[in-house]
């Protein structure tokens, strides 16, 4: 077995477990911004997360070199206003839609890898990305007109493209609990500037207060802290492709919950979109092709 292999297969516990939280987030955010202004929820959201993060760790903070301290403020730039696009485009469309057109970075990631940083990828992660983005469609659309909500929501699934390209390239595991810090730092900045004038009001309820808590620490704080760590160890596009899970928790717990009834495009939606990870991540490599795929990070 290759040694990089246990760190591998734990990068991709992680992103799985990340992507499960996420998953419940699609139902709760709507609720949320039903009764606040978006720019409002993400400014607090964030500002509350940047501020348990850098109270955490000053330390690792401290320790980045310049250039990385540079680097995770341009990623976190680039996710603050991805996250911006996403929270209007979802205040426009189903959640279901947005969970489609949000998952479609798994598209534009192996395209920017390309593009950007002229990685060869492999024929077998083409073969998933279509996968998982059948799966995605299943899972997701019934019927759907491509208006303003989608573009946007659209927009913000290439700004987390070229996060995760950007993040698979920079991050490095000894920095990744400074870097996560100052990405959310970052966006915490980029959401308040959205406020202005007037600056950010706060959740109007207890409620909304215990939505923006949890989407502040769990699924913002503690999943930027896992991404950055796991990928140290993964190239972008199986990263993304591992991440496109989070429709099929979001249709788990809408299950479990009673939202929803199990149907067969649910099931027939989330055998593909596993079916792809189990294809670029979980099943044995064989052949050059995908080896070399995954070789960046070692240089």
């Amino acid at each position: 077995m290759n040694a990089a292999r246990p760190r591998t297969l734990a990068a991709t516990a992680g992103l799985i477990a990340m992507t499960a939280v996420w998953g419940s987030t699609f139902v709760l955010i709507k609720d949320v911004v039903g009764r606040m202004r978006v720019v409002d929820f993400l400014a607090v959201r964030f500002v509350v997360a940047a501020a348990v993060m850098l109270m955490l760790f000053a330390r690792p903070v401290w320790r980045l070199e310049g250039r990385q301290l540079g680097r995770a403020l341009l990623l976190g730039l680039v996710y603050g206003s991805g996250q911006l696009l996403q929270t209007w485009g979802l205040k426009l469309i189903a959640p279901s839609v947005s969970g489609f057109a949000t998952g479609m970075y798994v598209v534009f990631t192996p395209i920017l890898a390309w593009l950007l940083l002229r990685e060869r990828i492999a024929g077998v992660v083409w073969l998933a990305v279509a996968m998982a983005t059948g799966g995605l469609a299943l899972l997701s659309l019934h019927g759907v007109s491509v208006d303003l909500g989608v573009w946007l929501t659209l927009a913000s699934a290439a700004l987390y493209a070229l996060h995760i390209v950007g993040l698979g390239r920079w991050s490095r595991e000894a920095d990744a609990i400074g870097m996560s810090a100052v990405q959310v730092a970052a966006i915490a900045v980029v959401c308040v500037l959205a406020t202005l004038p007037q600056g950010p009001a706060l959740p109007p309820d207890r409620a909304a207060w215990a939505a923006v808590l949890y989407m502040a620490l769990v699924a913002g704080a503690g999943a930027m802290l896992m991404q950055t760590w796991a990928q140290a160890h993964l190239p972008p596009a199986r990263a993304a492709i591992v991440m496109t899970t989070e429709p099929v928790f979001a249709a788990g717990f809408a299950v479990a919950l009673g939202a929803d009834a199990l149907s067969w495009r649910m099931l027939a939606g989330g055998a593909l979109v596993l079916g792809a990870m189990y294809l670029v991540e979980l099943a044995p490599r064989r052949g050059p092709a995908l080896e070399a795929e995954g070789l960046h990070h070692e240089v």
